[in-house]
């Protein structure tokens, strides 16, 4: 039987050492390689074709999220599972959105690590159980939201942040997205709310208590 071949991206060292050990003690799953950034796992995935790609979300440079969409142009039948510490139902909306078949925790048990690994190996999907319920209820909850705030749950954090002073790089260091990504969801909020100034935006805000604390 084939061994399921994962490339480990990750930026700490020790972190993909310990998932290295992890991975290489089941007989099914083979070790492609190793990156600690996005270019560097887009590199290693054009050489290695890995199966499955256990991607970090928060690098240097370019998010994990942010690299799903090349490392999918270089490899398009690869899996990509997302190893992260965010525990939002918003990050596993972008991740998913972004081209990912699975979203785990770094918190997870060793064997739900493997057991996710093999899941979208096979053609699954895989969410934490704890998550995956956790976004059905953001979802309805977004979506009775949706019918009276034409604003998503991200773009009124963004607003939030906009009124509270923030910059678009200080935004997106603090959303773990891009500058770009940031300026176009201001965009997006000006358009939808038919704004044209930032004080316009703030008293907006305020007006829908985003200030509060």
């Amino acid at each position: 039987m084939k061994p399921i071949r994962v490339l480990i991206v990750d930026d700490h060292a020790v972190v993909r050492s310990g998932l290295r050990m992890l991975l290489e003690a089941e007989e099914d799953i083979e070790v492609a390689g190793e990156a600690g950034t996005v270019s560097e796992a887009v590199l290693e995935a054009r050489a290695e074709k890995p199966d499955v790609i256990l991607l970090d979300v928060v690098m240097p440079g370019k998010s994990g999220i942010e690299g799903v969409p090349a490392l999918l142009h270089e490899v398009p039948d690869a899996k990509v599972l997302v190893l992260s510490m965010q525990d939002d139902p918003r990050y596993v909306r972008e991740a998913f959105s972004a081209g990912a078949t699975g979203y785990v925790l770094k918190e997870a048990a060793d064997t739900e690590v493997v057991a996710a690994i093999r899941e979208v190996a096979g053609g699954g999907r895989y969410v934490h159980p704890a998550l995956g319920a956790r976004l059905v209820a953001a979802e309805a909850e977004e979506r009775k939201r949706a019918e009276s705030d034409p604003l998503s749950e991200r773009e009124r954090e963004v607003m939030r942040l906009l009124a509270l002073g923030h910059t678009n790089q200080e935004i997106a260091k603090l959303l773990f997205i891009s500058v770009r990504t940031a300026e176009t969801h201001r965009a997006h909020i000006m358009q939808k709310l038919g704004l044209s100034t930032r004080a316009e935006l703030v008293r907006h805000a305020i007006a829908e208590g985003l200030l509060e604390s």
